[in-house]
């Protein structure tokens, strides 16, 4: 009980606390960055306003290292390794049950994930000593003698199959299913969990996966909170103490690129369903790409902009097709993809289509004009500070400058680096990564 009163104390100043980021939004966010002996990389932000820390901690084992016929295999060990530790030492096992309440008994939180990309852990512990340390060592088993218990993924299994079953009935899942398949083709970005690659599936699997990608040598280790560059190295010592010595650290296999798309695909899928689901795209761009600040503000003008964008005026607004229309890139280490996505009547799938195909062309060739390419840059520049205005979102934003090898002066420049992008870089960046003649088209509702 006593943590939880502590928690409480704590949270009393999360107020003043997101003043205090936000009044600081323009100052200079110093991240410090050093590789330790094992070869992890380590990137660190001072803040003592309040006495908490929030780490992550990134491997390359993602879904981009699945093989095909196990699609899910990385998140579904991120998932399995939450769930239990094998005993070592004088360290009993301890099961799910167990596992669960010894972090409640501590206050703090650790947990698993895996996207696209890498496979994430993050801690959320108080800096307390008598609960800091805990908490890191605790964490540590979790990375160093995961359990993968067989009888429990036995129950996982049914549990995931339920879900599986019943993501089928909806139209949504279908069309994201068609749509990623038709942009990424055999890439792994366009793998996907099905009951097939479930089944094929073990825990020995997992602990293969995980033994071989998760290792101190392929770790990048993020860390923002009340703790200074002495604490925070030992820190990350402790936390991949445990895992086991294991092969050399030699380079993983490349990950081929997504192939640009040769030609325009129509896809149609039938479904009874009150709405029919649009997706519109193709392969977008590396996260690491110099477009990115002109095709995040001119992304702002076309769909990311909410109800001032030009999708949702003339989809939305003019003609009452769709109550919400979007667009937006998803870059990540491969060229993720660029996506217009709305749900329209069945019966008015043809004319929003066409209406989002003709918005989308006319952008490319013509760019934005000055008067909306101000009002973007006014708003992305106006909403930064609340880009940080926590621990845990200046942590993602040190964890996306680690993991992408972006300047560690990245969020100092952010506003300048945006507030210089005119209209004819939006024109020029958008007609290099986008070609709306080939791009893909799914539609999933309505008769065939």
């Amino acid at each position: 009980m006593i943590h939880f009163q502590r928690i409480a104390a704590t949270a009393a100043t999360a107020c003043a606390t997101v003043l205090f980021c936000a009044q600081s939004a323009w100052a200079a966010i110093p991240i410090q960055q050093w590789t330790q002996a094992s070869g992890a990389r380590v990137f660190l932000v001072e803040s003592p306003a309040i006495p908490m820390l929030d780490v992550q901690i990134d491997f390359d084992a993602g879904g981009r290292r699945d093989p095909a016929a196990q699609a899910g295999l990385a998140s579904l060990t991120a998932a399995m390794s939450n769930k239990g530790v094998l005993a070592r030492g004088s360290d009993p096992a301890l099961d799910q049950n167990a596992w669960s309440e010894a972090w409640v008994d501590l206050g703090a939180s650790f947990g698993a994930g895996a996207g696209d990309d890498r496979m994430s852990f993050s801690l959320r512990t108080l800096t307390y000593p008598d609960l800091m340390d805990k908490a890191v060592r605790l964490a540590a088993r979790q990375l160093g003698e995961p359990a993968f218990a067989a009888d429990l993924w036995q129950r996982e299994r049914q549990r995931i199959s339920a879900s599986l079953k019943e993501a089928d009935t909806k139209p949504a899942t279908h069309a994201g299913r068609a749509f990623q398949s038709a942009v990424y083709g055999s890439h792994p970005y366009g793998y996907e969990l099905t009951q097939a690659t479930l089944d094929r599936i073990q825990t020995e699997d997992m602990r293969s996966d995980f033994s071989r990608m998760v290792l101190p040598c392929r770790a990048t280790v993020s860390l923002v909170g009340a703790v200074n560059k002495a604490q925070a190295d030992a820190l990350v010592q402790t936390l991949l103490s445990r895992i086991p010595a294991g092969q050399a650290c030699a380079p993983l296999p490349a990950v081929g690129e997504i192939a640009p798309l040769a030609a325009a695909r129509d896809i149609r899928i039938p479904f009874a369903s009150a709405q029919a689901h649009v997706f519109i795209g193709q392969p977008g761009y590396k996260r690491d790409d110099p477009d990115f600040f002109a095709l995040t503000v001119g992304n702002y003008v076309l769909g990311g902009g909410g109800f001032v964008s030009r999708l949702t005026a003339e989809v939305r607004e003019k003609r009452g097709l769709s109550y919400s229309v979007y667009s937006y890139f998803a870059p990540g280490l491969h060229a993720g993809a660029f996506t217009i996505g709305l749900q329209t009547r069945p019966d008015q799938a043809v004319e929003a289509v066409k209406v989002s195909r003709d918005v989308l062309a006319k952008f490319v060739a013509d760019g934005p004009t000055e008067a909306e390419l101000q009002a973007a840059k006014d708003n992305l520049i106006g909403g930064f500070a609340l880009r940080i205005d926590s621990n845990r979102k200046l942590l993602d934003n040190v964890a996306n400058i680690a993991w992408n090898h972006l300047p560690l002066d990245y969020l100092d420049t952010w506003t300048q680096r945006v507030d210089k992008i005119t209209t004819a870089d939006v024109k020029a960046a958008f007609a290099r990564k986008l070609q709306p003649e080939k791009m893909v088209t799914v539609v999933v509702g309505g008769a065939q």
